[in-house]
């Protein structure tokens, strides 16, 4: 039976047509009147819909409609906010307008991601790298630095979760209806849907392109469900996260590799390429194959064209969260790819190697050997990274390894509540045109106490009504007796101290480590003087048993009588859920095993309204923590065993919230009021959010990496100058064995006074190679007695004179502080194309 389809749109009034637009640029997701706006449309269709307005236009009835366009308080909000969009889109003096030097005006940034969380009425994303990518693409258009993203439009998008009678998680997978979803399909300039392809185990697969605006930026996802692909290919991008290792290498490479060929059919030309964990690496081999075909380079000069314009970031700290696959699995699919770069299968292979005896291809490795500006997502998760990939750089020091540290932030606009964004913007200064952190977040502190304690404390009231909202319907679905009706709308007391979880169930979380001794935890709940109540939220990986027994137990400690109202587990945890509970709680939980958490962005959200950690020193908290915003659970030492680690850590959770954290809460003055819980409330609002927002991170992101990977690519836009400096590294390559550097005139037994200069002459054998190939360096640092330097800086030494076929290099040490020093001397690499002098790997300290 042939099946043929139409699409309708509504039929909105003339004066109403600005709903449109409104309706489909996620613009409204951060702008509280727009939300406002589209709640009093219809308040349950806002709900139902998942707070998707383009939804809500298709759902009204004509007659609501009609009754809108006759409401001229309505039409006159209309047009206030059609107004404030359209100064939005059209603003000229952005940060980036303001800041970017001329040379810098064409930038123009790619992201790709897996996952986007930018509103729940877009549902494409699964967790915290969802949500971080969303964050990235508001501030990007906030501060008007010219991104576009890239990702996938999965038919099922987003996991719901529903605990069965024995509290195990379930999940379902609903479909996505993207005619009424923020989507828009991209055409061709003939006016028909847009069709790239990609070659998948020999089948040539079609790639849709759709478009998502997101204020000022553009999101493209792309779509393998169309009806000239075969079954097998239609499911690529039906589930986020879904199906078996063979599906994700396919879905990795229409991500990729078809992602690239969207942006060059819609005449993107992108002079950045940002990639956000590893699944989107092999855009960095299409990228590659379109030099070569495009400007005629061969393999080598066309890697580093990619290598210099290229950034890529880490988020997971653990090997074996890196993306793997099977060597086999690989042939089938880029085997024949591969010789379109000219390369043999195994030289393809050893790209994404970790080393010359791993028997998988690591997505990892090969953004980390291909992109030239790599970073992790927090300081200490830089520092983690550098020890986890030394293996890539042998031949540096720990410290030198060239990954970086940036922090993560979230974007304050969109996770501050209703009621907390108009306390900020009745009380401070700035934050115009959706840039929240240029407020003067240091006039927190002369807020009124009375005012600030009731905004949190109407956020806390319409938390409980959520959490029992939410319980009921579980109850019913469960078909539970009226008792147990009744009875959930009686949990959590908003008067009561409420701590918060809630993430990914991950065993790593350690969501259970709260129950660790249940009599310590009854203690805390049924203290009738100082009760404390915990709500606990999040998912576990579909195929994640042991994530899901977390779930299971927490759950049903919840129905246990003894802790009954006291500890809640709420079904479902999404971007709606997570808002409420930041928003609502007083305290956010967070105890992953360190140094596990790469960096964490909840306790920001949580932060951001005025809600305090109590974390472990992991992560994003590391540099977040001081005594006055917050608390630290056990500290930075190391542990014996795992289980004197959770006991210490579960000790140290009691302790604080019995001595500590509940006599500060339940601390009340005459007036009622906890004022010396308010002050640390008002300091960790003070304190935090200037730093710990996207618009900070996509500021940092812009200084150290894409203004230099923009000039770098820039520069290797002429293909007489990638050839020399192609020819430069080669020439390197053929040489190096031949540099050989030995110190000279030097006295190990030798002591000096502080504030003495010496003397350090060096004689260097370059071979083939001329002086201004190569940078000598003088290393100072600290070595232990070890062969290693365990910290220390390098200054360049000058040529002093030739003899024969060596030079002699001298340069000197300030001998400032007292105490052992140690110094060497090594030869690197030196062009003026390169953008990291250590990376062309080429390194040589002297062994005598």
């Amino acid at each position: 039976m042939k099946i043929k389809s139409f699409n309708v749109i509504p039929n909105l009034p003339e004066n109403l047509k600005a709903l449109d637009e409104l309706s489909t640029n996620m613009w409204f997701t951060w702008n509280w009147d727009a939300i406002m706006m589209f709640v009093g449309i219809d308040e349950e269709l806002w709900h139902r819909s998942h707070r998707n307005p383009k939804w809500i236009l298709g759902t009204l009835a004509p007659e609501r409609l009609e009754a809108l366009s006759r409401d001229k308080n309505f039409l006159g909000k209309l047009s206030e906010i059609k107004n404030k969009f359209e100064d939005y889109i059209a603003y000229k003096d952005t940060w980036f307008a303001k800041n970017s030097q001329e040379q810098d005006k064409g930038i123009h940034i790619a992201y790709f991601s897996m996952e986007y969380g930018i509103g729940e009425g877009l549902p494409i994303y699964s967790g915290g790298l969802g949500m971080l990518s969303g964050d990235h693409l508001k501030s990007s258009s906030d501060l008007g630095i010219p991104l576009v993203g890239v990702g996938l439009l999965y038919k099922k998008g987003y996991v719901q979760q529903v605990l069965n009678r024995d509290n195990w998680q379930v999940e379902r997978y609903p479909e996505n209806d993207w005619y009424n979803m923020p989507v828009q399909i991209v055409k061709d300039a003939g006016g028909n849907p847009l069709r790239v392809e990609v070659d998948l185990a020999g089948e040539k697969v079609k790639v849709g392109v759709w478009k998502v605006p997101v204020g000022r930026t553009s999101l493209f996802l792309l779509d393998t469900d169309l009806p000239e692909n075969s079954p097998q290919a239609r499911i690529i991008t039906e589930q986020l996260y879904g199906g078996d290792r063979e599906n994700r290498i396919r879905q990795e490479i229409v991500l990729g590799i078809g992602g690239a060929r969207a942006l060059e059919a819609m005449g993107i030309t992108p002079s950045v390429f940002h990639i956000n964990e590893g699944h989107s690496a092999f855009l960095l081999f299409e990228r590659i194959r379109h030099l070569m075909r495009g400007r005629g380079l061969s393999y080598a000069e066309a890697r580093e064209v990619v290598w210099c314009s290229s950034v890529f970031t880490t988020h997971t700290p653990v090997m074996a969260g890196n993306e793997n696959f099977d060597f086999e699995m690989v042939r089938k699919y880029l085997e024949a790819y591969s010789r379109e770069l000219g390369l043999t299968f195994p030289e393809f292979l050893e790209i994404g190697k970790e080393e010359l005896t791993s028997m998988s291809f690591c997505m990892t490795v090969v953004a980390m050997r291909l992109c030239a500006f790599l970073n992790g997502v927090s300081l200490l998760h830089r520092d983690v990274s550098r020890e986890m990939w030394h293996k890539l750089w042998p031949q540096l020091p720990l410290y030198e390894v060239p990954i970086e540290g940036i922090t993560n932030g979230v974007h304050t606009c969109s996770w501050i509540s209703h009621e907390h964004h108009q306390l900020y913007s009745k009380y401070l200064a700035g934050g115009g045109n959706g840039v929240p952190d240029s407020c003067d977040f240091g006039r927190v502190g002369d807020m009124d106490d009375r005012e600030f304690w009731d905004t949190h404390m109407i956020r806390k009231q319409k938390l409980v009504k959520l959490v029992r909202e939410r319980l009921k319907r579980q109850h019913q679905r469960l078909a539970a007796d009226p008792t147990v009706l009744a009875a959930a709308e009686k949990v959590l007391n908003p008067d009561y101290l409420t701590i918060g979880f809630a993430r990914r169930f991950a065993t790593y979380k350690r969501a259970t480590l709260f129950m660790r001794d249940l009599e310590r935890l009854l203690e805390l709940v049924t203290d009738e003087k100082m009760p404390v109540q915990f709500v606990f939220a999040g998912k576990a990986h579909q195929a994640d048993t042991h994530g899901k027994e977390f779930i299971k137990a927490v759950a049903k400690l919840s129905m246990d009588p003894r802790f009954k109202n006291r500890i809640i587990f709420v079904e479902d945890y999404n971007m709606n859920v997570a808002r409420y509970m930041v928003q609502g709680v007083d305290v956010w939980m967070n105890n992953p095993i360190r140094p596990l958490e790469a960096s964490g962005t909840s306790g920001m959200k949580a932060a951001a309204n005025g809600v305090m950690n109590l974390s472990v020193l992991d992560g994003w908290w590391v540099e977040g923590y001081s005594p006055d915003v917050g608390w630290a659970i056990g500290g930075s030492e190391a542990y014996n065993t795992d289980e004197e680690r959770d006991y210490v850590e579960a000790e140290s959770i009691y302790n604080l919230i019995k001595k500590v954290i509940a006599p500060l809460y339940y601390a009340r003055a005459d007036d009622g009021l906890p004022h010396h819980w308010i002050a640390m409330m008002k300091a960790c609002v003070q304190k935090l959010v200037p730093h710990f927002n996207t618009n900070r991170m996509l500021r940092e992101y812009y200084d150290k990496f894409y203004m230099h990977a923009h000039r770098a690519g820039g520069k290797m836009a002429d293909n007489s100058r990638v050839a020399e400096f192609t020819g430069w590294r080669r020439k390197l390559a053929e040489n190096w064995d031949q540099v050989k550097v030995v110190t000279d005139q030097f006295k190990p037994e030798m002591e000096l006074h502080a504030g003495a200069r010496l003397p350090v002459r060096a004689v260097v054998w370059l071979g083939a190679l001329a002086p201004e190939d190569v940078d000598v360096q003088l290393h100072v640092g600290t070595a232990g007695g070890e062969s290693v330097f365990k910290e220390g800086r390098s200054v360049s030494m000058k040529q002093e004179s030739r003899m024969g076929d060596s030079y002699v290099y001298a340069g000197e040490i300030q001998c400032s502080k007292s105490g052992r020093h140690d110094f060497s001397v090594r030869v690197i690499g030196r062009h003026p194309d390169a953008v990291n002098a250590l990376m062309p790997l080429f390194i040589k300290w002297s062994d005598e």
